[in-house]
């Protein structure tokens, strides 16, 4: 049985946590302002997974629209406890400055597909709650971190343990901090966890950045008090710069039916020499052991390894390096999202081969944009789209294709119109431009094309470095070669470290995908025939498989 190789969740996939019913597990990770809410995978043996659902799906559930970059929704918590699914997530409103308006809720399902209930609110002092289920007397536990306004620059006050009564729908009882972390600091993201008498608290330290820790506690009674590990953080790789695996926190762990155990935990590959993590913060998994002293241990811990021995086989040649092309007859393929809104019809439509974006507000928007994109999951990669129809009016309507962060980091390659209705093609950009959100300038000369007749819209990036913009008219042979437009961009500020804090408020992914906005306010469409992603394998990544 080979070793696998992590990430075993490529791509933004934050947060993770674990979950065995029977043979059958289960990761749940953050989504943050992207639509659905939360990514629910599954998998038979730890090495093969595949997204089952995305269970927020619809308005009682969440509205995110004028929720900031990286608020939404964090760090989910799946559990069962023997007669449903249960999870618990924060949805965030605001994350800067002193204040932050994080609100905890529950949903349930007698299955993962669902249906998936409406959400119990259960408190807002805090994010990152995840629920324990005592199998001993049956009594459910809520706990979350604790956020102290007055404590700046360090509100991070402790972990809260509070009783959550199922058939009242709240929290009971008193509430006390139960742990208050280590030196390392912003101790977040707790599960509890119970084995031979003892009470086991993990929870992350550090950040989400290069100081990020796994921090293991434990107590006999489950208020505490709580004594720290031998080693205090079990998984980090903050002393560790040459890692192959940075950032390495935020865990959660799972046994085996034969007795094994694994640890899941969120991580970083960064590149270049300025060290982005250009694929976000990305699923991995560590093979975990329980020692004498009734401690985990991460095997040849407590740095992560790249190739971890689980149960399965891992198959990625079949589909991690293959072409998708996304066609447009039913629905959207479930590898695409949106961002914020639960009135997705307002954005899209898809019918007879087409996808439909209805022109809204400007690329960026925190209310209602049309952009329909998937995750870059590939440090390497080429994209294209087909514009089938569009017929701007002005500069005020633009659409096509786009690699995108946020509201502060993209690259748009655009159909649009000069002020006399001329159509051309020209690129958007904005580099790290926190905290203006300024377009830079000067902007690539746009080019001239005929008012009617289709647009092909490429890009391609290499080792998360290098962007290059394509594009090809409609017509004879040689027109339809794609030709470059524009400069070599540098592809890596779509990330984390570039997403307007540069260590720990910056919370996705790159994605690439389409938009379309209307800044005149007529809701003027864009019609796409296709959109393809293809996974390319460069000699120069340092993550080359």
């Amino acid at each position: 049985m080979p070793p696998i190789r992590n990430p075993i969740l490529p791509g933004f996939n934050a947060d993770p946590s674990i979950l065995r019913v029977g043979d059958d597990y289960y990761i749940a990770t953050s989504t943050f302002e992207w639509y659905p809410g939360v990514q629910i995978h599954h998998s038979t043996d730890l090495a093969n997974w595949d997204l089952v659902v995305r269970p927020l799906n619809r308005k009682s559930q969440l509205d995110m629209r004028g929720a900031p970059d990286s608020c939404g929704v964090w760090a989910p918590c799946l559990t069962h406890d023997g007669e449903k699914f249960w999870l618990v997530y924060t949805y965030v409103t605001r994350k800067d400055g002193s204040f932050k308006d994080s609100h905890n809720y529950i949903v349930t399902a007698p299955s993962i597909e669902g249906p998936w209930s409406d959400p119990i609110h259960v408190n807002s002092s805090g994010f990152d709650p995840s629920l324990f289920h005592d199998v001993d007397d049956g009594r459910k536990w809520f706990v979350n971190m604790l956020w102290d306004h007055r404590r700046r620059p360090r509100a991070f006050a402790g972990i809260a343990l509070q009783e959550f009564d199922p058939v009242a729908g709240k929290l009971v009882g008193p509430r006390k901090n139960i742990f208050k972390g280590t030196e390392l600091d912003l101790v977040e993201g707790p599960h509890l966890y119970k084995r031979n008498g003892w009470y086991y608290l993990l929870t992350a330290e550090g950040g989400t950045a290069y100081q990020h820790a796994c921090t293991l506690a434990r107590a006999r009674d489950i208020w505490g008090p709580y004594e720290t590990h031998p080693q205090t953080h079990i998984l980090t790789s903050k002393d560790a710069p040459f890692a192959d695996l940075q950032r390495a926190g935020h865990g959660d762990v799972v046994d085996t039916p034969d007795g094994r155990t694994y640890l899941v935990h969120l991580t970083g590959r960064p590149v270049g020499q300025q060290r982005r993590c250009v694929l976000g913060r990305e699923t991995a998994i560590q093979e975990a052991y329980w020692g004498e002293d009734d401690w985990l241990y991460i095997k040849d811990g407590p740095i992560p390894s790249l190739y971890v021995d689980v149960p399965g086989v891992q198959l990625l040649e079949p589909n991690y390096w293959a072409e998708q092309r996304y066609t447009f007859t039913d629905d959207l393929h479930k590898d695409l999202q949106w961002l914020r809104t639960p009135e997705s019809s307002r954005i899209f439509s898809v019918a007879d081969g087409v996808l439909s974006l209805i022109g809204r507000e400007s690329i960026g928007s925190w209310f209602e944009q049309a952009l329909v994109a998937r995750r870059q999951t590939h440090f390497s990669y080429d994209a294209e789209t087909v514009l089938d129809y569009y017929s701007p009016s002005d500069e005020r309507q633009f659409a096509g294709l786009v690699a995108y962060y946020c509201r502060y980091n993209f690259f748009y390659l655009t159909v649009t119109a000069d002020a006399d209705g001329q159509r051309e093609i020209s690129i958007l950009r904005s580099e790290a431009s926190y905290p203006e959100g300024n377009l830079d300038t000067p902007t690539p000369d746009p080019i001239r094309i005929p008012n009617e007749g289709k647009v092909r819209l490429a890009l391609s990036i290499r080792g998360g470095l290098d962007l290059q913009f394509f594009y090809a008219l409609e017509g004879d042979q040689e027109q339809q070669q794609l030709q470059k437009i524009g400069p070599v961009f540098d592809a890596s500020i779509l990330s984390d470290e570039c997403g307007g804090h540069q260590a720990h408020g910056s919370f996705t992914g790159a994605f690439v995908g389409v938009a379309c906005s209307d800044l005149n306010g007529t809701a003027l469409p864009a019609h796409f025939g296709s959109f393809t992603y293809r996974p390319v394998q460069h000699a120069a990544d340092r993550y080359h498989v």
